[in-house]
């Protein structure tokens, strides 16, 4: 098998633990409700439990998967082409990431993921880009909301 058929079969594999009803929970959550303004929300998601069980297995599940990438189990470029979740995810968290692991007590705390992001040319502009767009579709969503 070539190494691009691997690192698809790969990443066909991370699609369908993506797919389990928990992780789809997880995701939601992670995706459509949560949004940290400080390290302090960070935490409190990491503790909560509402939400604990919720926040580890998102920022874990990508955490791992670009750990897999990072060690060359998955083509980067082939990973980028089909897990832009990755990208919300770390934007979340990004500016308030040092904080958190100083907080925690965990330096390593989504570093795999970090560095997959941060190799990504002008990755700084594209979180930026991604936290602006997760905005515009919240404010989006309480405008549906209001109208309904």
């Amino acid at each position: 098998m070539s190494k691009e058929a691997e690192s698809a079969d790969l990443i066909m594999k991370l699609y369908d633990l993506r797919r389990e009803p928990t992780m789809r929970e997880a995701r939601n959550w992670y995706v459509v409700s949560f949004f940290p303004e400080s390290a302090q929300d960070i935490v409190t998601a990491l503790v909560s439990p509402e939400s604990s069980a919720y926040f580890r297995m998102v920022t874990s599940y990508w955490d791992m998967a670009a750990g897999f990438v990072n060690r060359g189990a998955i083509d980067e470029d082939m990973f980028h082409d089909s897990a832009g979740e990755s990208i919300v995810v770390f934007s979340k968290v990004e500016l308030y990431i040092d904080e958190v692991r100083s907080i925690v007590g965990n330096p390593k705390m989504l570093a795999n993921l970090e560095d997959l992001i941060r190799r990504i040319p002008d990755s700084q502009t594209i979180l930026a880009e991604r936290r602006t767009m997760i905005k515009r579709m919240m404010a989006a969503r309480a405008e549906v909301s209001k109208s309904a």
